[in-house]
């Protein structure tokens, strides 16, 4: 455990804050490797900020710099692990996001820390305060 500084700010601490069990860290797992790459991750965004709540691959594939097949390849990914769902409509398929998942994660990430400006994400790390 890392030595405490006298006098050093400490990351904040949620009340309700508890260990994660095994069990739930197993399954959160694959959620995390699916969502640990920036297209996939984006593609994620994408979706739960449509605003009808899904979002057709017409849609959201546009947005990047590769191939068709690479966006299917990321949202085959992202629906095997269970953060995306998918309903075929004629040629197209509309992805939506899995609430109770994005609700999981949220529990276990907790509220994000927010410094200035909240319309950029702030990374702040360990040693670090707001300034």
């Amino acid at each position: 455990m890392p030595e405490q500084v006298a006098g050093a700010p400490q990351p904040p601490r949620r009340p309700d804050a508890t260990p994660l069990p095994t069990e739930q860290a197993e399954l959160l797992v694959p959620v995390l490797k699916a969502l640990a790459h920036p297209i996939r991750l984006r593609l994620v965004s994408l979706v739960a900020s449509h605003p009808d709540g899904e979002a057709c691959v017409c849609t959201i594939s546009s947005g990047f710099n590769v191939s068709g097949p690479t966006i299917s390849h990321h949202l085959r990914m992202l629906r095997e692990a269970g953060v995306l769902d998918c309903q075929r409509r004629g040629t197209w398929v509309y992805y939506r996001t899995r609430p109770q998942v994005l609700a999981d994660l949220a529990k276990i990430i907790g509220t994000p820390m927010v410094c200035g400006d909240s319309s950029r994400l702030a990374v702040v790390r360990p040693a670090e305060t707001c300034r």
